[in-house]
């Protein structure tokens, strides 16, 4: 099977301006940071979020002006309070929102897995949100009669996942708090994976497979990828860093916050680049010295 390991640099490159971006994990659980970092860094943006929820990863993007769309049933930090830069911009309707809620995701993902173009369901039914979404329309069971709104299929072109553990293929265990991992890694049309640890196969993960091999582009190894918030069994959700983002949005300073994310991102590809230079020097030398072995042992 084929080996997907890549770079962060080069993975991230794998999102175009335009694409509709599914960023995997939930509220403040095992969000993919680190790619988010780098996504930052390359500068890509004209971007639409399609995510159940949206938390610290999409407001960086949003606050740095990456993202045109919204498409999400919560945007928020939990017990932290409102995401600060979707809040202001969304108010000052410097963001397209269309409004979704937990059915209309669901059933927009299951149409997508289903080849189709539409689900009905009956959610929404009585509300005033087909006012806001036209686009959702009544439909009428031949059989039954009864109405239902038709949810249209929804499909991100690039998910990123970052996992607990998976190997260089692409196969990849969530340990538990899915969210709509699986789903998005079929559906899109580009499947990135990070993950804290790369190890040979499945049987090594000690746990299950939840994402196979045949949905994912790319693998990149992100130690910490999560940071600050959670990814079981690896660590906890870094509250005093939550905090210190959340602070310094209150007090204006959200450019200068998104300057020093991307000027350690920016080091970090420095140092790997370095790394992987030292690495083919190495394999070079070693190349060299096998050769001269074999010189000698002819000669």
């Amino acid at each position: 099977m084929t080996d997907k390991v890549t770079s962060m640099a080069a993975a991230a490159a794998l999102v175009r301006p335009g694409d509709t971006l599914s960023l995997g994990g939930m509220t403040l659980y095992r969000r993919p940071m680190a790619f988010v970092r780098e996504l930052l860094r390359q500068g890509t943006g004209d971007l639409t979020l399609l995510a159940m929820t949206a938390g610290l990863e999409s407001d960086l993007l949003v606050g740095a002006g990456r993202v045109r769309r919204v498409r999400t049933c919560y945007f928020g930090l939990e017990v932290f309070g409102l995401a600060p830069m979707f809040t202001q911009m969304a108010s000052q309707g410097q963001i397209e929102i269309i409004e979704e809620t937990e059915a209309s995701l669901a059933w927009g993902l299951r149409a997508a897995l289903a080849g189709l173009g539409f689900l009905p369901g009956p959610g929404w039914l009585g509300t005033d949100l087909p006012a806001v979404r036209p686009d959702v329309k009544l439909v009428e069971d031949p059989y039954s009669g009864q109405s239902y709104m038709a949810y249209p299929a929804l499909r991100p072109d690039v998910a990123v996942i970052h996992v607990p553990v998976a190997d260089r293929q692409g196969n990849a265990a969530l340990i538990g708090n899915l969210g709509i991992d699986r789903e998005i890694a079929l559906l899109a049309g580009r499947t990135i994976i990070t993950a804290e640890r790369l190890v040979d196969s499945p049987a090594d993960f000690g746990y299950e497979a939840d994402i196979g091999y045949m949905s994912v582009t790319a693998v990149v190894e992100a130690p910490g990828g999560a940071a600050p918030t959670s990814c079981y069994p690896n660590y906890p959700l870094d509250a005093a860093a939550l905090l210190e983002y959340v602070q310094a949005c209150q007090r204006g300073d959200f450019p200068q916050y998104l300057a020093e994310t991307v000027k350690r991102q920016t080091s970090n590809v420095k140092r790997q680049t370095s790394n992987v230079k030292r690495e083919t020097s190495n394999v070079k030398l070693e190349t060299w010295n096998l050769k001269l072995g074999t010189y000698r042992l002819h000669s």
